[in-house]
């Protein structure tokens, strides 16, 4: 079993060494597993997951989040050993991930409400919930929008890899262990994804689209040389071909090609 090329830090290090041989032993056992089954089974745990924080101490709904985290790569680690991946299932998939996310950073905003309803916490949190939460929107929409109009995951055109949902997580559940040492851990950890979640989507827009750009730049110069090229070669332009040969010979060491 392989985890996927667009595994985040946190994912290719951590999470697939522990879910790999929980997938291994279930499809020992039971290789006719639906994958989608367990899709649906570790998006209730992440739901769960995220409840826990309005009832119990938030160092234990962390744990329970990392295990989410890493029980969710279960399902597709098993749809790939058994040779069982969809489109539906990938689809199924993120949709349920998006939802867990949701439920995650909602119930830790409702946990903090409880907790500390001073004035001034309230500015704060409702600031840092509303930007935690949708900036984890805004970087699975830039993966897919990816995939879909480039044809490819962000990560596989030069871009960066520091809010990916396992890295995500990974800080709530840092964050929530933090909360035995000092309560307001966890208003500073949305704070931290509000940050990171922006600064990814805006880092990684700006790669995108320099790389795109000076495709597209070097790809009008050629088309400019070639015409400039048939012009000479139908006597219409004052430049020999020997020039414009070497003039498409520069373009196309300018193109960038992804």
């Amino acid at each position: 079993m392989i985890g996927k090329p667009t595994d985040g830090p946190v994912s290719r290090y951590i999470n697939r060494k522990l879910s790999m041989p929980i997938s291994r032993l279930i499809v020992r056992y039971n290789k006719d597993v639906s994958p989608n089954l367990i899709t649906i089974l570790t998006t209730i745990l992440g739901i769960l997951s995220g409840i826990t924080y309005i009832f119990a101490p938030a160092w234990f709904a962390g744990i329970m989040v990392q295990i989410a985290s890493i029980l969710d790569g279960v399902d597709g680690e098993i749809a790939r050993a058994t040779n069982k991946q969809s489109p539906f299932g990938g689809f199924l998939d993120s949709l349920l991930d998006r939802l867990v996310d949701i439920s995650i950073i909602i119930c830790i905003s409702l946990s903090i409400l409880l907790d500390s309803p001073a004035y001034i916490q309230l500015t704060i949190l409702f600031a840092f919930s509303m930007l935690a939460l949708s900036g984890s929107i805004l970087v699975s929409f830039m993966n897919a929008r990816s995939e879909a109009s480039l044809g490819k995951h962000p990560s596989r055109i030069g871009g960066i890899t520091i809010a990916t949902r396992d890295i995500r997580l990974f800080i709530i559940f840092t964050g929530s262990l933090i909360t035995v040492i000092t309560e307001e851990a966890l208003i500073w950890t949305l704070g931290v994804l509000a940050f990171l979640t922006y600064l990814h989507v805006f880092l990684n827009l700006g790669i995108i689209s320099s790389r795109y750009l000076a495709r597209e730049i070097g790809e009008s110069i050629h088309i400019a040389k070639t015409v400039e090229h048939n012009d000479v070669c139908r006597g219409n332009s004052s430049k020999s071909p020997e020039e414009i040969s070497e003039g498409n010979g520069q373009a196309k060491s300018q193109s960038i090609y992804l």
